[in-house]
This record gives structure tokens, C-alpha cells and sequence, in this order.
């Protein structure tokens, strides 16, 4: 079973593989990216995809870091209050609420 579940695995990268290596292959035509001001890329296609497609997972990496931050810092203070000691006398004798 394991070597089953390894084997469609590759199989599925594999086919991942080529498919994008038929899109670049299809895609070789210049294309031509035009910015403010008259400037102007002329790549091939794909390289522009590609290029699109690096520049938008940046920018999505780049909008999660301040979240990312802010739960770091949760779970470290989450730690640090973990490993206090509590004083067990000011415990009440009842069970917290949900148990």
C-alpha cells in the first residue's frame, strides 16, 4: 500500500510536470507588456506568466507577515503564561466552566 501511494504520488507530479513543460513549449511567442509612460517588455509568454505569477505569490506572502507577527507573538506570550507557576490556593473548588 505504501509503495502504491508513493508510486501515484510521483505519478501525479510527473503529470504536473509535463504539463507545464507542454504550456511553456506552447507558449514561446513574444508577448509584450506595456507600463506607464510608454514603456514596454517584450518577453516570451510564459516568462510573463510565470513572472505574474512569482510577483502575486510575493505579494501574498508580503500582506500574511503582519498576521503571522501577531500569532507568533500570541503564541509566545501564551507560552510564557504557560510556564508560570499558578497558585494553587487561590483555585476555586469548582471545575472551569465546559468540563
Amino acid at each position: 500500500m505504501k509503495q502504491l501511494a508513493w508510486f501515484l504520488k510521483w505519478t501525479l507530479k510527473a503529470a504536473i510536470f509535463f504539463t507545464l513543460f507542454a504550456f511553456a513549449l506552447n507558449n514561446q511567442h513574444d508577448a509584450t507588456v506595456r507600463f506607464f509612460f510608454g514603456q514596454q517588455w517584450t518577453a516570451p509568454l510564459v516568462l510573463v506568466v510565470l513572472v505574474a505569477f512569482a510577483a502575486g505569490l510575493l505579494i501574498g506572502i508580503l500582506g500574511m507577515v503582519p498576521r503571522w507577527w501577531q500569532h507568533r507573538r500570541a503564541a509566545a506570550l501564551a507560552r510564557k503564561t504557560a510556564e508560570s507557576p499558578v497558585d494553587m490556593s487561590t483555585a476555586s473548588s469548582q471545575p472551569p466552566h465546559g468540563i
